[in-house]
């Protein structure tokens, strides 16, 4: 970078500094309809802001040769200026998606442009704005504004809605949907407090409609059907499976599956033989035997096994003789998900995965996840990247063609409360 480059650079770095500061100031102080006004015409108009000396910054930004490739980050960063102060009240979560709609607007200055000065700086403003809606940083200010727009309570299922519009019912996607590897940390804490709020109402709600099932089956065995509704306040589903399914997916991930072994106990009890391994290879072929001990035999021995097998055979075989250590463990367990679930962002390809869920459902494939993630627990982040790739490769598909995502999400969802959070459902075991 020469030295009239780095100066340029520098300059717009404290041109924007400036813009921050000033919607810094100003959120602390006015309402959030007036903030959103003032955003409408500043960036999206870009003519008539109260001050004119905040639009001769902004024209000097846009002006830059960098605005190409920096300006959606600007905005990203603006917009979350104003997001990080509303989400921490309850009162103004309904701005932010307000923010995030008002750039989808087309200006309505278009008569006054051809007056005005400032037309070439304007007609630059709104094809910077065009550019940053096509942007992967407003693609992440979407689903964060889908995240803010309702509690959980108000999605009610329709199978003709996209994906999107239910991201907020699965916080474990909220770090790889919402945030990017450029996002600072006021971003993350922020977005890990909302996260954290949802998946502790999911387990509440959870717990609670594990208690009044529990509590209905006890009413009834003792009494009647029509003691227990008479007597015990129904609670809801508080997922979009249906009771039955609901209530499978309970046993399956609370009760045995595995001879007298729950998936924890067996788990805990693969942990325990593997750190007696001889070396890696020899890891690889228990880790192979782990697997498929509960993939239905018919399915595994069409093909299923064959090629699992060789996946695992793969993973780095140039240390097949070394000791099993942490860091084979986690690219071990990375290799398989990659396999099972989706390679990449850049390669989303996933048709063992849904080849899986085709042959043995959501609830099969889902506890093959939760054996890799159990065995190694620092995978959990990895796993939940997987999921969130596939999230976003169909966000814009309505949930009629993808039922099998879906259920999959919230299978997981089922699965990750029980075995990564302090809720006890063991209870449950009273009516399995």
């Amino acid at each position: 970078m020469n030295n009239k480059i780095a100066y340029n650079y520098r300059s717009v770095i404290s041109q924007e500094q400036q813009i921050y500061q000033h919607l810094l100031d100003l959120v602390q102080l006015e309402p959030a309809n007036k903030m959103i006004s003032r955003c409408k015409d500043l960036f999206i108009e870009g003519i008539d802001y109260p001050e004119p000396e905040i639009l001769s910054i902004l024209d000097y930004i846009t002006a830059d040769k960098s605005a190409e490739q920096e300006f959606k980050n600007f905005l990203n960063r603006c917009c979350h200026i104003l997001i990080n102060r509303w989400h921490m009240q309850a009162q103004t979560y309904g701005a932010i998606p307000e923010l995030v709609a008002i750039f989808e607007c087309q200006p309505e200055v278009s008569r006054k442009i051809s007056y005005s000065l400032r037309a070439k700086a304007i007609r630059r403003l709104h094809s910077l704005v065009k550019d940053f809606i096509q942007s992967e940083q407003y693609q992440m200010l979407r689903r964060l504004a889908q995240v803010m727009a309702q509690s959980p309570e108000a999605i009610n299922y329709n199978s003709q809605k996209p994906l999107i519009t239910y991201i907020r019912r699965y916080p474990y996607l909220y770090e790889h949907c919402l945030l990017s590897e450029d996002s600072n940390q006021e971003d993350k804490q922020a977005v890990r407090v909302i996260q954290q709020q949802v998946q502790r109402k999911f387990e509440i709600d959870l717990s609670r409609y594990v208690t009044y099932q529990v509590r209905q089956a006890q009413t009834v065995k003792n009494s009647s059907k029509e003691a227990a509704q008479r007597v015990l306040q129904s609670v809801n589903n508080p997922t979009l499976l249906s009771n039955k399914i609901l209530h499978h997916s309970l046993i399956h991930f609370i009760g045995k599956v595995e001879g007298n072994y729950t998936y924890r106990d067996f788990s805990q009890h693969f942990i325990n033989y593997s750190r007696q391994s001889v070396n890696f290879k020899v890891f690889k072929n228990d880790l192979y035997e782990y697997l498929i001990s509960s993939i239905p035999q018919e399915y595994g021995k069409r093909k299923f096994n064959e090629r699992l097998y060789q996946q695992i055979q793969l993973i780095l075989p140039e240390a097949d003789y070394q000791k099993l250590d942490d860091f084979l463990m986690v690219r071990s367990c990375s290799q398989l998900l990659n396999f099972l679930v989706v390679e990449s962002h850049s390669s989303p390809q996933h048709f063992i995965f849904v080849d899986l869920i085709s042959n043995q459902g959501t609830t099969l494939t889902t506890g093959l996840l939760l054996k890799i993630v159990l065995i190694c627990r620092k995978i959990k982040p990895y796993l939940e990247k997987k999921l969130a790739i596939l999230f976003n490769h169909y966000e814009s598909a309505t949930t009629t063609g993808v039922q099998w995502l879906v259920q999959s999400l919230e299978q997981l969802n089922i699965a990750l409360s029980i075995h990564f959070s302090d809720i006890d459902l063991s209870f449950f075991k009273q009516i399995m």
